[in-house]
C-alpha cells in the first residue's frame, strides 16, 4: 500500500477516539450555547435547536455540526443564522471547549430524521411486509442459527 494513502478509520461513527471525544465536547458547548439563547439574532428567537452530532476533522481544526430544528421547520433560515452568527459561535466554543486551536465551525441540517422515517415507511409497506412473512414461514429457525 502506498505512503500516501491515508488509513481507514475502524471507529463507529468515523473518526479516532479523539476525534469522537472533541466532537462530543464541541456539541455539548453548541447545545449549551443554543439552548441559553446567547446568540442574539431574530431568525433563532423562535427556534429551539437540536444539536445531534458533530464531526472533527482528524487535524481537530474543522468541526461540521449537524443541527436541526425542532419540527424539522426553517432549516434554510437556521442554518443561514448560524452562519452570519459562525464567528461569536467559535469564540464560544474556544472558551467552553480547551483545545489548542478554536475549529472552523460549518453547519449542516441533519437528515438522518428523514432517512429514518423513509426507512420506517418502506418497511411497512405491504411488499415488505409480504417478503418478511414469507421468509418467516420457509425459515422460523433462521434468526436462532445465526445468534449461535
Amino acid at each position: 500500500m502506498p505512503r500516501h494513502h491515508q488509513k481507514k478509520s475502524s471507529a463507529p461513527g468515523g473518526g479516532s477516539q479523539r476525534q469522537l471525544r472533541v466532537g462530543e465536547q464541541v456539541r455539548h458547548a453548541m447545545a449549551d450555547i443554543l439552548a441559553q439563547g446567547n446568540v442574539h439574532d431574530a431568525d433563532l428567537e423562535g427556534h429551539i435547536i437540536t444539536v445531534p452530532e458533530v464531526r472533527m476533522s482528524p487535524d481537530l481544526k474543522l468541526a461540521t455540526v449537524y443541527v436541526m430544528p425542532l419540527g424539522g421547520r426553517d432549516t434554510e433560515i437556521v442554518i443561514a443564522a448560524l452562519e452570519r452568527n459562525k464567528k461569536f459561535l467559535r469564540g464560544e466554543v474556544a472558551r467552553r471547549v480547551n483545545l489548542k486551536f478554536a475549529p472552523d465551525i460549518r453547519f449542516r441540517v441533519d437528515e438522518r430524521f428523514d432517512e429514518a422515517e423513509r426507512i420506517e415507511k418502506l418497511l411497512r409497506t405491504p411488499a415488505v411486509q409480504k417478503d418478511l412473512e414469507q421468509d418467516l414461514e420457509q425459515d422460523p429457525d433462521s434468526d436462532r442459527e445465526e445468534e449461535r
